[in-house]
């Protein structure tokens, strides 16, 4: 990529960008959140059409500037959040496009799951070809993701922060994959806000800062600290330091807890715990061990089949739609003082569709200071909207612009900013930095220590080891939808909580 400019309304999100990326390697390309990275990426994929510059792949140029002819040139991508289609088969979601006919009309089911069979086999991508896709776990979506590219003949793969939704475990799995493909002379550009996993499995890595090449350096020859430094513009604290904590009285009591799953099985199983005011209380666990249907019950979102949950003295859960469940009502967890932000900040956070500015006061905004009797304040929302995007450095820095049009993890900061700015007397905070680059995680770790010290309780959820341990002043640990152990801040490690977190004893 040569001389690559893209000007958006308001924003220049690259400025005379070279990118050379050789074959054979796994290259990083790294930035802040709205450094223009995902635009990059865009046009290289055809998916957006340069305002200057030139695309060229295995020397020839991008001609038609299309996706299609980007995948006929040999170059697949595979997105942050996945382009599947749920209630189709996994051979079905691979082959979409490309289908193996029978009679010239029919899907050929058997020749469909034996390529993908014989696909999987050669690039240690184990799936089952006739499973459901709502049915895997996210890491399995992804080899499906994975292969779905392959299959049309990719030689060089695009991935899209490919490990913001994984466990530590599928990680691990991703990088042998990323190995196995560089063995076989793929190409793979990899992009990323974690910065281990650059210094792990990477060959050479672009750095790139407000539109801008900021560096280009060989992996072997850096470290995670020049790198944040790149990235960033100055020096990046890696663990916040914070205070001793000073606990106070109970801010949110569950006892007995227990409530069902997706499949309408145990998801959340007789949890019991306190957080207290003044502390953070880390979640710790493999995802999928009942942490999101946890604080969903927590949030309103789904009933309990049993238990209690006192918020700030009162108890939220009421009889739910058949007085055999117990449900808490949004409207009750304002008014004492919850906020949340959750794990999946498309389905959950936002309003896609909504601008910046509306999002940012989303369960507030029906309070006089944003809306008159008939006509919404239009000033006093912006005034609002200007000085979080300011205090949470969110880019663009325009109200107006709609949610939908900012990366990942300015999303993110639009969600922690707006229930912040809420002062929660609890602050369920579910995977907060997930998406987020690395100036950004020290920005909102400080916002959370910050509430902490303000006597605010934190519960924090996080399938990062290293984001509870840095955080957490207790840490309890969730296996099998159970609490399965909690220990001290000082008594914990990686070692401990791993055994833990796999179902050893405590």
């Amino acid at each position: 990529m040569r001389g690559i400019t893209k000007v958006f309304p308001r924003v220049v999100a690259n400025r005379d960008v070279d990118l050379s990326v050789e074959p054979g390697e796994i290259h990083a390309l790294i930035g802040e959140n709205g450094a223009g990275k995902s635009t990059l990426m865009k046009i290289l994929y055809g998916l957006q059409a340069p305002d200057a510059g030139t695309v060229r792949l295995f020397g020839a140029p991008l001609h038609p500037h299309t996706p299609a002819a980007a995948i006929r040139a040999g170059l697949g991508m595979v997105h942050q959040h996945f382009m599947l289609l749920p209630p189709l088969t996994v051979a079905e979601n691979v082959v979409l496009g490309q289908e193996p006919a029978r009679l010239g009309v029919f899907l050929d089911r058997d020749r469909a799951e034996a390529e993908l069979l014989a696909l999987s086999e050669r690039y240690r991508l184990s799936v089952d070809p006739r499973a459901r896709v709502e049915s895997l776990s996210v890491g399995q979506e992804q080899r499906v993701e994975i292969l779905k590219v392959l299959y049309r003949g990719a030689r060089v793969l695009i991935l899209d922060e490919p490990t913001a939704v994984l466990t530590p475990p599928e990680v691990e799995e991703l990088y042998a994959i990323l190995r196995a493909l560089k063995a076989e002379g793929k190409t793979v550009l990899f992009i990323s806000h974690k910065l281990a996993e650059v210094m792990a499995v990477t060959d050479r890595v672009t750095v790139m800062r407000r539109g801008e090449v900021a560096g280009r350096v060989n992996t072997r020859d850096t470290s995670r600290e020049e790198l944040a430094r790149l990235m960033v513009g100055r020096p990046v604290l890696f663990a916040v330091e914070k205070p001793p904590a000073r606990p106070g009285a109970i801010a949110l009591r569950v006892q007995g807890l227990s409530a069902l799953g997706h499949r309408e099985l145990p998801a959340v199983r007789d949890v019991s715990f306190d957080a207290l005011a003044g502390e953070i209380l880390g979640i710790a666990g493999v995802e999928g061990n009942g942490q999101t249907e946890l604080i969903e019950v927590l949030t309103g979102l789904r009933e309990a089949t049993a238990g209690s949950v006192e918020l700030a003295g009162q108890e939220i859960l009421r009889p739910g739609r058949f007085r055999k469940t117990l449900r808490a009502r949004p409207n009750d967890l304002l008014r004492l003082g919850m906020g949340h932000v959750p794990e999946d900040r498309h389905k959950r956070g936002l309003v896609l569709d909504y601008s910046v500015a509306d999002n940012l006061v989303l369960g507030r905004h029906r309070l006089r200071e944003f809306n008159g009797f008939l006509l919404r304040r239009g000033g006093a929302l912006l005034a609002h909207a200007r000085e979080r995007i300011a205090s949470f450095d969110i880019r663009p820095p325009d109200p107006h612009v709609p949610a939908r049009a900012l990366s990942g993890g300015n999303q993110q900061k639009i969600v922690v900013a707006r229930e912040l700015a809420r002062d929660p007397r609890v602050l369920l905070a579910c995977q907060p930095t997930r998406g987020v680059d690395i100036g950004a995680i020290e920005s909102i770790h400080r916002r959370l220590i910050e509430e902490r010290e303000r006597g605010k309780s934190i519960l924090l959820v996080s399938a990062e080891l290293s984001e509870i341990l840095s955080l957490a002043d207790r840490i309890a640990v969730m296996y099998g939808g159970r609490i399965v152990g909690t220990l001290d801040r000082i008594d914990a490690n990686e070692e401990r909580l791993g055994q833990l977190m796999t179902g050893g004893a405590h």
